[in-house]
């Protein structure tokens, strides 16, 4: 019995899974690798080498003849191959059947395992009987032991925890024979003994994984499959189980053997999302033989830091598993991936603290930094206490200046912030601020040496900033963005780290020392990553931490402006916001503000701007050629500026209260600078200027409205267009603006070659045009001379908008002062400054007289004096704002205000009356057809008004209260579209107590009811009608007949537009015909005679006109009079009264021709249909 424990002990000892030499010299059939091998070596593989030597093969090649030859003597003087002989000769036919009937028997319910019908009744034990068996019962005995397992695999209840307490496989001796019978029995019923489910009964069993191994080495080719059986079936945590963990070691066996497909082994749990413990073996196991300490953590921060949301979930709850496990934890792959990581970490940390890390593991080590905190983010891993030492060791460590070694240190500090439990003890916070301070005294050389765009100094920095301002968010922000992952930063856990950085390592002063001398980022644009110098400023500045300690930053702007470039970066207009706000307002904790940039400063941004000056080698390169330059920093300080003038003025009432030294930039800084240029350059590029178009378009708008016109920015992208097209079909001249000056002079003689020069500036670039402004402009009244030919006109006056185009404020001044009224006098006329005309922008009006009958030159004028009415508005405005009232008096204001506003109306309403004078046609004019000029002046100055109406419906008001010339009405009415909104203010009108105000509201409510047939006009016109009623009963005698002597005509357009008028309208003519004969009789006796045929006359027509008729669409004869008469007149006799009656009569009888005319029309356009008109 010792004996057989001996021997059964030894061959424990001895028993290990086929070599992998041996299993790849099967896989690739390897005759001669073989041959090599000990008897050892390939005694799991005789099966198959005995079935290749004495099976009939398919292939009859010489080659494989001589390889059979040589397998014979591999297996010749082996003593077992006889046994396996004898296996191989039994009725396998037989035993299909027999097996067959067996699957059936197992497959019905409640059957007993001694029902068989491979073997009948066992007197012995199972291994007993196997012993005394000859070889035809052995594979029957294998076979019943085997079918039995997997029919209670199948059955649900087992699951996959089922094991099997088999005396024939637990039998140490018999193990090889047993390992025989099964690699023949499979190769001979393949289709009954499938490998996948082999492999599943042979987990219940002891030592089924080394049968297993056996079993594949015969049959290497079914190697993926049965790797693929057992993944895909495994446990989504597989060492929580008894069948989990025997799962893991005989898929861990089965990739010793092969260890080729370890990774794709590998990859089938990850993409099942089972066995994890499996997945770390086998990357252990590769990690081992190919002697690379990276792949483990590769690994490993794949899974966790992944994109895919299941494997990082599956992942996650094997590490929380394995930590709530209660045994033992050396035993599970947990603990041997936390010994591993543990000891590549000790690895790397250098032995004495304070020395630098070698530069090899400096990668190493950040890919670890980070692996450890997703474990501990992401994973919920807590660190055993030799952990925490270690990585901190290791966070804490030197690494050589670099720019992997700038990365770890960013890493580093991120992790003392996500895992600030690290910090145990007060040796371990004091290696923390000796590590700090280290960082600080060679920030430096990292950034000398890494020559990279970001630097873990700005980080260092920016995180003290966030602890001064008690911001945590904004510092977990920070360190999920560096790590790339979530990580929750608690703020009660970072107390003692708060503590550190803003009381022992950065106080504010520190902070803002040093952050002025950190260097600005050349070429700063979007597409830097990473934390910047700027990022620091801008939290500086948004705490005043500048101001407080009164540390210019000024200059540090005012560089990384100059150093800016496209894409724009969005800190930008964020840094110029706070830094304006910074100047002007002034904090709650500090009354130190930092300086503004001056003007010189300002000014030179702006020195050498393509508006300023272009060489002559730019003016030869064709427009393609043209690349513009970077305007970032223009723009910005554009904005600067713009915000600076902003803010000032909404807080100038406590900046005067203060009496604070804070003043305004002169007006000489904006002219000089090209607001509409680089306007329109960003308009073109929106995309590059991102987050600084808008907030600039705003400010613009605001400032300075006459820069933003919507037709000069239309007109700007149909010139480009237009320019574009002509450019491919001009031909280029040797043309200057001398030459132009000499074509001039010969426009009346020889027109053709002021054209050639004005079409050719009009196919130049817009910047290339600016040489010849100045003598554009001064040709202006050159263009005025009677006989200029009209394609002149128009050509100069596109040349005129292309320019101004670019630098719209100097054109217009230079054109007002061109154009201006020339005076014979003694004194000098000095020229106008922008400041005079915005002041008053009747200056403008104030030009030459033949600009009013010029259309082109008109059109320039009309725009000019649109721009300088809106700027008008904001420098009243902003007056107001620069001299606020310090005692709160809101009666003093509302009344700035209201003067403010009379004012305006006043200037605005001046101006629409002098356009409108202009509109009248003098005594020596004589306009021929409707394409006169007379008539395009009039549409021109018609637009213009309808667009000032339309802008402010108060000033339409204001203009008619005041009143114009009557003939101009219908030529209003007809060409200003915005007219209509006259009805709403016609029935004030009426009410006035002016006789004059009333009659003109009387003419335009005419001529409106004629345009705009509209309800609302119907009711008016009622109430007009019903005015003139009541003033037939109150006016006194001669203001009578001057009231009516205008209106009365008027009446005939209302029924014209509104037929239901028509009787209201005849009962008035009616009364004002009986006041008339009433005052003639009184005044004249000899009129009384015919009063009785007037009245007579009278009653026919009401009853003719306006009773009921029987006859429909009958139209009354045009030729019907009043009264008697050919000429359709009253035939009024000679007055013979006194001398002061003779107006009276005369007045009286033209009142009364009057209304017999405009009845004549009522009657000669009516159409009578049952009353209804």
């Amino acid at each position: 019995m010792n004996d057989l424990k001996t021997i059964m002990s030894g061959r424990k000892k001895h028993r290990s899974p086929v070599k992998c030499a041996v299993f790849q010299a099967m896989q690739s059939v390897d005759i001669d690798s073989l041959s090599e091998c000990s008897e050892s070596d390939i005694r799991p593989v005789l099966v198959s080498l005995v079935r290749m030597a004495l099976c009939s093969p398919l292939e009859t090649s010489d080659s494989w003849t001589k390889a059979r030859k040589d397998v014979l003597k591999i297996l010749s003087g082996l003593d077992v191959v006889n046994s396996i002989v004898a296996l191989l000769s039994i009725d396998f036919h037989a035993l299909e059947q027999d097996v067959k009937k067996e699957q059936q028997l197992r497959a019905k319910l409640g059957g007993n395992q001694g029902d068989s019908v491979l073997v009948s009744q066992l007197h012995h034990g199972l291994a007993l009987e196997f012993e005394r068996s000859d070889a035809p019962r052995r594979i029957r005995l294998l076979l019943s032991e085997l079918l039995y397992i997997m029919s209670e695999i199948k059955e649900q209840s087992k699951g996959g925890n089922y094991q099997k307490q088999s005396e024939l496989f637990e039998s140490e001796v018999y193990l090889e024979e047993v390992c025989d019978v099964l690699c023949i029995a499979q190769a001979e019923l393949p289709n009954l003994l499938p490998m996948t489910e082999l492999a599943e009964a042979l987990l219940c069993v002891k030592n089924g994984a080394w049968l297993l191994c056996q079993l594949v080495s015969n049959s290497p080719q079914c190697f993926m499959t049965v790797c693929s059986s057992l993944v895909s079936r495994g446990e989504r945590v597989d060492e929580e189980t008894l069948g989990g963990r025997q799962r893991l070691e005989m898929l861990r066996m089965l990739c010793t053997i092969n260890p080729k497909e370890a990774l794709n082994v590998r990859r089938m749990c990850i993409q099942h999302c089972t066995m994890p413990g499996l997945a770390i073996a086998l990357t252990l196991q590769v990690a081992e033989v190919s002697h690379s300490e990276e792949e483990l953590v590769s690994f490993v921060s794949c899974l966790l830091l992944g994109n895919d949301q299941a494997v990082r979930l599956w992942f996650s709850q094997f590490i929380k598993a394995g930590q709530k496990r209660k045994r033992e934890p050396s035993g599970c792959m947990l603990y041997t991936l936390r010994q591993q990581l543990l000891d590549q970490v000790t690895s790397i940390v250098p032995a004495t603290r304070g020395d630098k890390m070698a530069e090899s593991g400096v990668i190493q080590a950040s890919m670890l930094i980070r692996l450890y905190c997703a474990l501990r983010g992401m994973a919920t891993l807590k660190y055993s206490d030799e952990e925490m030492v270690a990585l901190l060791d290791l966070v804490t460590a030197r690494p050589p200046p670099s720019k992997a070694g700038a990365h770890f240190i960013s890493l580093g500090l991120c992790t003392l912030i996500a895992c600030p439990y690290l910090l145990g003890s007060l040796d371990q916070e004091q290696q923390v601020i000796d590590w700090i301070k280290w960082l600080m005294t060679n920030e430096s050389i990292f950034e000398k040496e890494a020559a990279s765009g970001t630097s873990f100094g700005e980080m260092l920095f920016l995180i003290a900033l966030h602890f001064h301002n008690n911001q945590i968010h904004a510092i977990a922000d920070l360190v999920c963005k560096t790590l790339g992952m979530k990580s929750a930063v608690k703020a009660n856990a970072l107390s003692r780290m708060r503590q550190i950085f803003t009381q022992e390592l950065f106080t504010e002063q520190v902070i803002a020392s040093h952050a002025v001398k950190i260097p600005v980022t050349p070429n700063l644009n979007a597409t830097m990553s990473g934390y910047l110098p700027l990022h620091s400023i801008c939290q500086l500045l948004k705490s005043r931490v500048f101001s407080k300690h009164k540390v210019a930053i000024k200059d540090w702007i005012y560089k990384q402006i100059l150093h800016s470039s496209l894409p724009l970066h969005p800190l930008l207009p964020q840094l110029i916001e706070t830094y304006v706000n910074s100047i002007i307002v002034k904090g709650a904790k500090t009354e130190h503000t930092n300086e503004p940039l001056t003007e010189q400063e300002i000014l030179a941004v702006y020195r050498d701007s393509v508006t300023h000056k272009q060489s002559a080698k730019q003016r030869q390169q064709s427009p393609s050629d043209i690349r513009q330059d970077n305007l970032s920093p223009q723009l910005l300080v554009l904005y600067y500026v713009l915000l600076y003038e902003d803010t000032l003025m909404n807080h100038m009432k406590t900046i005067v209260l203060l009496k604070s030294p804070i003043k305004s930039y002169s007006d000489t800084i904006m002219s000089k600078i090209p607001i509409n240029y680089l306007i329109q350059a960003a308009l073109k590029e929106q995309q590059m200027y991102a987050g600084l178009f808008a907030p600039l378009t705003r400010l613009l708008v605001t400032q300075y409205p006459h820069l933003c016109l919507v037709e000069d920015w239309l007109e700007e992208s149909l010139t480009t267009q237009q320019q574009q097209q002509m450019n491919k079909s001009k031909v280029v001249h040797s043309f200057s603006p001398s030459t132009y000056q000499e074509a001039l002079s010969e426009l009346q003689s020889s027109p053709t070659k002021v054209i050639a020069h004005l079409e050719h500036l009009l196919s130049l670039p817009s910047l290339e045009l600016m040489p010849y402004n100045d003598v554009l402009i001064s040709s202006l009244p050159t263009l005025l001379l009677e006989g200029t030919p009209r394609r002149v006109l128009d050509l100069a006056k596109k040349n005129w908008f292309k320019a101004h185009a670019v630098s719209p404020r100097s054109i217009r001044l230079m054109t007002v002062n061109a154009l201006r009224a020339k005076t014979h006098g003694v004194f000098q006329v000095m020229p106008h400054t922008e400041q005079d005309i915005v002041v008053d922008p009747l200056i403008v009006l104030r030009c030459d007289c033949r600009v009013f009958r010029n259309p082109s030159i008109l059109e320039i004028v009309l725009r000019i004096l649109s721009a300088y009415t809106q700027a008008c508005q904001v420098y009243l405005t902003n007056h107001i704002q620069t001299h606020p009232i310090l005692d709160n008096n809101l009666h003093a204001e509302h009344e700035r205000q209201d003067l403010k506003i009379a004012l305006s109306a006043a200037q605005e309403s001046a101006i629409i009356q002098i356009l409108l004078e202009c509109c009248h046609v003098d005594k020596e004019e004589t306009p021929t057809g409707q394409l006169s000029d007379l008539r395009e002046v009039q549409c021109l100055i018609f637009s213009h008004l309808h667009q000032v109406f339309i802008a402010d419906p108060n000033l339409a008001k204001l203009v008619h209260f005041q009143g114009y010339a009557s003939e101009l009405i219908p030529l209003l009415v007809a060409g200003v579209p915005s007219m209509h909104i006259c009805l709403d203010f016609i029935p004030e009108l009426l009410g006035q107590p002016q006789t004059e105000k009333q009659v003109f509201s009387i003419k335009l409510l005419s001529h409106l009811c004629c345009q705009y047939s509209l309800p609302k006009s119907l009711s008016v016109a009622k109430l007009g009608i019903n005015v003139m009623f009541t003033m037939l009963t109150v006016l006194e005698s001669e203001m009578r007949v001057l009231f009516f002597q205008e209106t009365v005509p008027c009446l005939f357009n209302i029924c014209k537009a509104f037929p239901p008028l028509c009787d209201d309208v005849t009962s008035l003519l009616t009364q004002i015909g009986r006041v008339c004969f009433s005052q003639l009789t009184t005044t004249n006796s000899e009129v009384a005679s015919g009063k009785c045929l007037m009245m007579s006359y009278l009653t026919q027509i009401r009853r003719v006109c306006f009773s009921q008729l029987t006859t429909t669409n009958s139209v009354v004869a045009s030729d019907f009079s009043l009264l008697p008469g050919e000429d359709g007149h009253l035939d009024m006799p000679e007055p013979t009264c006194k001398r002061q009656r003779v107006g009276v009569v005369s007045s009286y009888s033209q009142l009364y021709n009057t209304v017999q005319q405009t009845f004549q029309q009522l009657a000669s356009q009516a159409v009578v249909t049952n009353s209804i008109f």
